[in-house]
């Protein structure tokens, strides 16, 4: 028979078509797509007010420039990373100190003349204050919430950010926290998805993970579907609504 014949029967069009599972658990990425490092000078100016220094927004923007370029937790990776911090580099989202020496090294890389910055360029990043919330994220959490589909934070980070969603008022609908640091394994791996689907008592077949990256799309090697989102700009709208309309009311109850 020819590749291109006709099918014997002719397609219905009252046939079913194949439906996926409904979803019952989100796992959500941090960095992206739940929320965004504070605008870059403000950084600086933060940081360097908490070491007594003064500066004046022309010399903050030069400077945040340098430590963009240099690397920032939660901002662009760096354009060289130095061979003495290769090995926490590697590491950083994996151990916390590992995390910290690696960033605080790459801002020391910056001679800014102020003592102690780049220990506090990294201690701002641990505060709230150093991120900004989408304006989607609470209303988008309230709402999985209100539906009954359960929710984990899963994040490649070397610092716990349960703080940053208890300062928010959104821990109370967050289910889960699955940080690289504490459970040692780093998106794409499909260990840390099934973790998450493990923490939250569901199967990947019937959970979406959301994300701005190919290591968030890295869940469908785990049985989840994904969705990665567009970045957006500190306090902009990146699309995060859009899961509503892929979510649905769990088959059975959510428990705990």
């Amino acid at each position: 028979m020819p590749d291109h014949a006709e099918p014997t029967h002719p397609v219905r069009d009252d046939q079913p078509t194949p439906s996926r599972h409904p979803v019952e658990a989100v796992l959500l990425d941090f960095h992206g797509t739940l929320a965004q490092v504070e605008e870059p000078r403000e950084w600086v100016l933060a940081a360097a007010a908490t070491c007594g220094a003064a500066l004046d927004r022309v010399r903050a923007t030069a400077l945040a420039d340098r430590l963009l370029t240099a690397g920032r937790a939660g901002g662009p990776l760096p354009a060289r990373v130095p061979p003495h911090l290769a090995e926490l580099w590697a590491d950083r989202d994996l151990y916390e100190h590992a995390h910290r020496g690696a960033y605080t090294g790459l801002a020391a890389t910056v001679d800014a003349g102020i003592d102690g910055l780049a220990e506090a360029l990294y201690e701002r990043v641990l505060t709230p204050e150093g991120w900004v919330p989408y304006p989607d994220t609470a209303p988008i959490l309230a709402a999985l919430r209100a539906a009954g589909v359960r929710v984990a934070v899963v994040s490649n980070i070397g610092f716990d950010i349960r703080p940053h969603f208890a300062a928010w008022g959104l821990a109370d609908l967050v289910d889960a926290f699955v940080l690289s640091y504490e459970v040692g394994r780093c998106k794409p791996d499909p260990a840390i998805f099934w973790r998450a689907c493990g923490m939250l008592g569901v199967d990947p077949e019937r959970t979406l993970m959301v994300g701005d990256t190919p290591a968030d799309a890295g869940a469908v090697a785990a049985g989840c579907a994904a969705l990665v989102l567009p970045t957006a700009e500190v306090g902009r709208p990146n699309g995060l609504g859009s899961i509503l309309p892929l979510t649905t009311h769990p088959t059975h109850p959510s428990t705990g």
